[in-house]
Order: structure tokens, then C-alpha cells, then sequence
């Protein structure tokens, strides 16, 4: 049974969605800000963490940014703010997912269910390290080294990389790419494909030619393995 962590400000927010994260027989814990959230992260483990941004004593960007030196849990975040570049952000923390207020608690249940999905499936490996020039991927390890220095990546970076490349020279659409890396279609939102593209493309450097984007349908990885 999947434990989850509640952590927002407003105890209605907090109420409605225990309320619905039980129905679908999750574990409910929860925390008022971003300081407790970081409290019960380092005493307990959780499946999930659904965090809002704007909170008292410790903002949710802050305390997700805290989290992860420790911890992979996956984070949802929650935010009345919907702007590209309050995503971007959340994205480039490590977050998870991004939902914006008001939400529908039984999207935010979906989403839920699809992150949690995500990291159970097992992804096979052909291969456990893979050089393309100065690229280099260690799938097992999760770690891709640029002309032989470590790149500094987010776990969505990670995993969007890895399944290009075990599907090098293959077209994927966006919608693909979605339900592959996300593990979700219809609440996905191409924008979520395309601003992980470019974050990916930045921590590539120059070998950010091997990302091919096609024209009105989605991406791929081209390039000879030696």
C-alpha cells in the first residue's frame, strides 16, 4: 500500500485531497509547510510527495530542492502560478509532476496513480553502457558523462535520455514519449515533452545534435553507437 505526504498550507486543500487519496486506499500522512515536510522526510519514507509552492516558514520549491539531496521520492507539485517558467523550475528541481489551482482532485488521483505506475515498471536494459562520441551513458548506473565529465541532470532528464536512446533512430511522437517517461497521455500536455527536450539538450552540450527533433510530430535519438 503507497504512503503518501500531504504538505500545503491550507487544511481544506490537505482535507479534500486525503479524502480522495484514501478512497483510492493510499496511507495519508501530512505536513503544514515545507520545514515539516522535510522533518517527516528524513524520519519516514514515502511513496509520493504532494507539495504546494506557496507555504509559510518554507516555500515547496525550497523544501523539494531539500528533499532530493536525500531522496528520490517522486514530488507532485501544486501552484496557483501556471506560467512556463514556474515549471520549467520545478522541472529543472527535480520535480515530478506540476499541477495548477484549482485542480481536479480526481486528475490529481490520476497523476498519482501514473507516477507511481512509472516507477515501478521495470525498464529492460540491452545494454548497461553506451558511447556515442564523447557521449556517454551508464543505463545501470544512471550517470552520462560529456567528454568524460559527469552531467548534473534532473531524474526526468535521466529518463527521458535513457528511453531515446534505447529507442535510437526511432521516431517518437510526443504522445509517446508522454506515455513512456510520464506514464500518462491524456492528462499529459506536450509543452511537458518539449521543455524536458531543452533542458536535456542543454546538459548534453554539443552533443545535443543527436537530438533530432521532427517537425509537427516529436523527437529522436540518431546516432551510431561505436
Amino acid at each position: 500500500m503507497s504512503k503518501l505526504l500531504i504538505v500545503d498550507d491550507e487544511a481544506n486543500i490537505r482535507n479534500v485531497v486525503r479524502e480522495y487519496a484514501e478512497f483510492e486506499e493510499y496511507v495519508v500522512e501530512e505536513a503544514e509547510n515545507g520545514m515539516e515536510a522535510i522533518e517527516k522526510c528524513r524520519e519516514n519514507r514515502y511513496d509520493l510527495i504532494i507539495m504546494d509552492v506557496m507555504m509559510p516558514r518554507l516555500d515547496g520549491y525550497s523544501a523539494s530542492k531539500e528533499i532530493r539531496k536525500h531522496s528520490n521520492t517522486p514530488i507532485i507539485m501544486l501552484s496557483a502560478r501556471g506560467e512556463e517558467y514556474d515549471k520549467l523550475f520545478g522541472f529543472e528541481i527535480g520535480v515530478d509532476d506540476y499541477v495548477v489551482k484549482p485542480f481536479s482532485p480526481k486528475e490529481l488521483m490520476a497523476r498519482v496513480k501514473a507516477v507511481l505506475k512509472r516507477g515501478t515498471m521495470e525498464n529492460p536494459i540491452v545494454r548497461d553502457k553506451m558511447r556515442f562520441e564523447g557521449l556517454e551513458i551508464d543505463l545501470a548506473g544512471r550517470e552520462v558523462y560529456v567528454n568524460g565529465q559527469k552531467a548534473a541532470m534532473t531524474p526526468k532528464e535521466y529518463d527521458l535520455l535513457f528511453f531515446l536512446v534505447r529507442n535510437a533512430n526511432l521516431a517518437l511522437t510526443r504522445d509517446k514519449l508522454l506515455e513512456a517517461v510520464w506514464g500518462y497521455d491524456f492528462f499529459g500536455d506536450d509543452r511537458t515533452v518539449d521543455t524536458h527536450i531543452k533542458m536535456l539538450r542543454n546538459s548534453l552540450g554539443e552533443y545535443r545534435k543527436f537530438i533530432v527533433t521532427l517537425r509537427g510530430m516529436g523527437y529522436k535519438f540518431e546516432a551510431d553507437e561505436e
